[in-house]
């Protein structure tokens, strides 16, 4: 069986969304560099096993990665679901984990990357914002994205509106982009995200509309 491990900083919302997923495998551990996270109660709640790796204990940014990829790899993980991970990590940890490591970030990347999204988003003028789901390199948000989810910005949008609107895209992107990995069918390749069957997308969407 497929075993898969989910990073959080917080308060585990798209973790959530993963665990509900019916995802074809088993959650392993749920880890978080925040002892305080509220997420890690959720998961202890449905009898996950949870782990704290405070980076505040260390003394680099090296050595709080070796610290969690040795923790990661105590659970022989096929996949790491970074959800709300708040931490950049080193060269050395991407290059440890190549291709097994998926993020969510709420923009449509390549736009906005980083934090801010929303309110970056907004002062832009953009017509549609969303999130995408992508592989994880040393680029910051620059990985390889596998799925994209969009929403129209609407006027009178602030940036708690857009956030919500763009977060139920995300609870159903992440665990569909998930389950494509633990089926078999995404994977890295050739420096591009591969989905076996990938159906074709036709038409397309304008924003805004008039009657």
């Amino acid at each position: 069986m497929q075993r898969y491990v989910i990073l959080i900083s917080g308060r585990g919302s798209n973790m959530e969304s993963l665990l509900d997923g019916g995802l074809p495998g088993v959650c392993a551990a749920v880890i978080s560099n925040r002892p305080d996270a509220a997420g890690l109660a959720l998961a202890a709640a449905r009898g996950i096993a949870t782990v704290t790796v405070d980076h505040r204990g260390f003394a680099s940014r090296e050595d709080f990665d070796a610290a969690l990829a040795a923790e990661i790899d105590r659970h022989s993980p096929d996949l790491i679901l970074l959800a709300g991970f708040m931490r950049i990590l080193g060269e050395a940890f991407v290059r440890r984990f190549e291709g097994r490591l998926l993020n969510i970030h709420p923009s449509l990347l390549p736009a906005f990357p980083g934090i801010g999204t929303h309110v970056r988003a907004l002062a832009a003028g953009v017509r549609l914002h969303g999130c995408s789901v992508h592989f994880v390199t040393t680029a910051l948000d620059g990985g390889p994205i596998v799925a994209q989810a969009a929403v129209p910005v609407q006027t009178g949008d602030d940036e708690a509106c857009l956030a919500a609107r763009v977060l139920a895209e995300e609870h159903t992107l992440y665990p569909r982009a998930a389950r494509w990995f633990l089926e078999g069918r995404l994977q890295l390749l050739d420096g591009r995200a591969r989905l076996a069957d990938e159906a074709l997308v036709s038409g397309s969407l304008h924003v805004p509309q008039t009657a």
